[in-house]
């Protein structure tokens, strides 16, 4: 079971969320040194540089196995991906990468699965709004409290074992780097306790894992439904890379199309449709109404990447919202997936170069479809993210182009 002193901080879910702590909902001088912390750290441990990159190609490697161990049945790719893309935060955060046949893995990523989609759900809003009722009845909502429970347990343990072997001189970890910090900072208020390190844990999970692998889900979805498209990336991939080996960052610039239709996945996908909570730091004006300091606001980034006024067909999956006439990939500015300001996603970076290179060797591999007779929504279904439907699929390996 959790330590009691964590136990008490995850009780309640919304004091987690809305409590000033982690990398989400503190704010002020705590924010920032919390933020610039975690940049740093991952940064060392190989985000945003080469030893990432190979990490990740060595993630699709084990994705393909198991797709390939389907032999062309059909099957649900939500777990598939949800492994393959946690793994890669776990070998930032843990310093190791898992087992997808892993108990503890599974059931710590089911948990999170399940806390976004019940946080996003009716019940979470019906229990912060009446808490001192809600916490006598019966119903889902009382499913959060086990969810962070049992998150909770899975992040301790790992907290506990890496402060029994932790060497100052030779960091491993995010957690590695957060207890040597926190030896440096036992009187100052700036967030480096042992609660605040299960948060940060968390709230990097949230930021790069769910949102990624959510993505990769809307991409099968939209081009399943397109398959004129999937075709000519697949054809463009041929091209520059062929099938013989792993897609590197480098290949980006040469897949123009490529790169296109993974941005209109992005908008189109909308994965976070209502971002997250904001609160204003000082009295201001936004197009003409008064804010108040200290108001809570939520910035709807579907209103910007739906807006007739900058998207030409907004309402259509149109890879060309993203190319010029001559087919050269251009950058949007109303193209927002992230947020924006100092407040950006904290997993941009990582997000960005999970989903290049997972989509681009999946489709060197293989190429995707439906049973006869199935028709998959663009509808989603909305809770702290918009998640597709549940959907199987057909994983057809790639033997064109006289490569194997």
């Amino acid at each position: 079971m959790c330590c009691p002193q964590l136990a008490d901080i995850y009780g309640n879910v919304f004091s987690v969320r809305l409590g000033g702590r982690g990398l989400f909902t503190s704010s002020g001088e705590k924010w920032k040194r919390q933020r610039r912390f975690a940049l740093s750290t991952l940064h060392s441990f190989g985000l945003g540089k080469g030893t990432m990159e190979q990490s990740i190609c060595e993630e699709i490697r084990h994705l393909q196995e198991e797709i390939e161990k389907e032999k062309g049945e059909p099957f649900n790719p939500a777990g598939f991906f949800n492994n393959a893309v946690s793994n890669i935060i776990c070998q930032l955060v843990f310093g190791k990468r898992y087992d997808y046949n892993d108990h503890n893995f599974q059931t710590m990523l089911k948990n999170i699965s399940k806390a976004f989609r019940l946080e996003g759900s009716v019940w979470a809003t019906l229990y912060e709004s009446f808490p001192g009722v809600m916490k006598h009845l019966p119903g889902p909502h009382n499913e959060i409290f086990s969810n962070n429970y049992a998150i909770l347990d899975f992040i301790n343990q790992e907290i506990k074992s890496h402060k029994k072997d932790l060497q100052h001189s030779d960091p491993r970890d995010y957690i590695d780097a957060f207890l040597i910090e926190m030896e440096n900072h036992k009187e100052t208020d700036l967030g480096f306790t042992e609660i605040n390190l299960a948060i940060c844990t968390l709230d990097l999970f949230l930021a790069g894992s769910d949102t990624t692998f959510t993505t990769l889900l809307w991409a099968l979805v939209f081009l399943i439904k397109n398959p004129d498209i999937q075709n000519k990336v697949q054809e463009e991939i041929d091209r520059v890379i062929g099938q013989t080996r792993l897609p590197r960052m480098a290949d980006r610039p040469n897949l123009p199309y490529t790169d296109a239709v993974i941005h209109e996945i992005q908008r189109m996908g909308n994965i976070v449709p209502l971002n997250v909570l904001r609160i204003s730091a000082k009295d201001t004006t936004l197009g003409g109404y008064i804010i108040p300091k200290g108001t809570s606001l939520m910035p709807i980034l579907t209103s910007v990447l739906f807006d007739k006024t900058e998207w030409e067909t907004p309402d259509t999956f149109n890879p060309g919202h993203f190319l010029d006439a001559e087919g050269k990939f251009v950058k949007r500015d109303a193209f927002l997936p992230f947020s924006a300001g100092k407040r950006v996603c904290l997993g941009e970076g990582l997000a960005k170069m999970e989903l290049f290179l997972f989509l681009v060797g999946l489709l060197q591999k293989f190429s995707f479809s439906v049973p006869d007779g199935v028709e998959l929504s663009t509808e989603g279904v909305t809770g702290i993210t918009r998640v597709p439907h549940p959907f199987n699929v057909y994983a057809k390996a790639c033997f064109h182009s006289g490569l194997s």
